[in-house]
């Protein structure tokens, strides 16, 4: 059933820019009452300004800013997990501090916000968690090791609460993107084929997942079929077809230089 947005009570976490933001703006055009949650305070104010949405501060690592956040929410309706980061490259030349920060934001960060709106969801018998994995929550790539870990580790998170939840009223969904036009990919080599999708594009499919729920949903949608065969293939022909589109080498082969930038502020962070 396509559910209506206009009056709904929406969270979007990483909501100054990027998806966040493109998302934010399609719900608010749909006339729901989006409040959206950022660490970076300037963008995120200047972003609500432009949207006429509400906005908090949140960093998603912070059980006591979630706290925070919910009470400035109120009663909420759908809870979107958005925010992320990828520092990218081989693993055994990654710093503790990184991996432990990836998952931190990824992984626990969810898990932080469920934890601040679902009790909430329960008790009124309603309520939907969307969870914005990747694309490599399902194919794992060489270069994004933690990454893919982080993101792994949501799909599973994920699919669990979906279980535990609905008896209570309450949907849980995964929105799964392949490679984004946003700070997290600049540099990131391309997969033939498969085009970099828009903030816009990948909003586009979260807000359809608020007005119908479905367990998981891939952006662009053409590409999860693919995937699910890919998956169930012999290991040596995924790999060749893998190489064949170049999908081996997305993240491996990312440009240094484009990334420099990007990458020294997720890792001083």
């Amino acid at each position: 059933m396509t559910r209506h947005l206009s009056g709904k009570t929406v969270v979007v976490t990483g909501g100054a820019r990027g998806i966040g933001a493109a998302t934010a703006q399609l719900l608010a055009a749909a006339g729901a009452d989006v409040v959206i949650g950022d660490r970076e305070a300037d963008a995120l104010a200047a972003t609500a300004a432009r949207l006429g949405v509400r906005h908090h501060a949140l960093d998603v690592t912070d059980p006591d800013q979630w706290a925070a956040f919910a009470a400035y929410a109120g009663e909420v309706d759908v809870l979107v997990n958005n925010a992320g980061i990828m520092p990218v490259g081989p693993f055994l030349a990654e710093d503790h501090d990184v991996t432990r920060r990836m998952f931190e934001v990824n992984t626990y960060g969810p898990m932080h916000g469920v934890r601040a709106f679902a009790p909430a969801m329960v008790a009124r018998g309603s309520g939907h968690v969307v969870n914005v994995a990747s694309a490599v929550g399902r194919v794992a790539l060489a270069g994004g090791a933690s990454y893919s870990a982080s993101k792994h580790a949501v799909v599973g998170f994920s699919e669990a609460l979906r279980e535990e939840l609905a008896p209570h009223g309450v949907d849980v969904s995964m929105v799964l993107p392949v490679i984004v036009k946003t700070d997290l990919a600049v540099g990131v080599a391309p997969t033939r084929g498969v085009p970099q999708q828009t903030p816009e594009a990948v909003a586009q499919v979260i807000v359809d997942v608020i007005g119908r729920p479905v367990p998981e949903a891939w952006a662009p949608r053409w590409v999860q079929p693919i995937a699910k065969v890919s998956s169930v293939l012999p290991r040596k022909v995924s790999a060749l077809a893998s190489r064949a589109l170049k999908a081996d080498s997305v993240l491996s082969a990312a440009d240094p230089a484009a990334r420099a930038a990007y990458e020294e502020t997720v890792r001083r962070d």
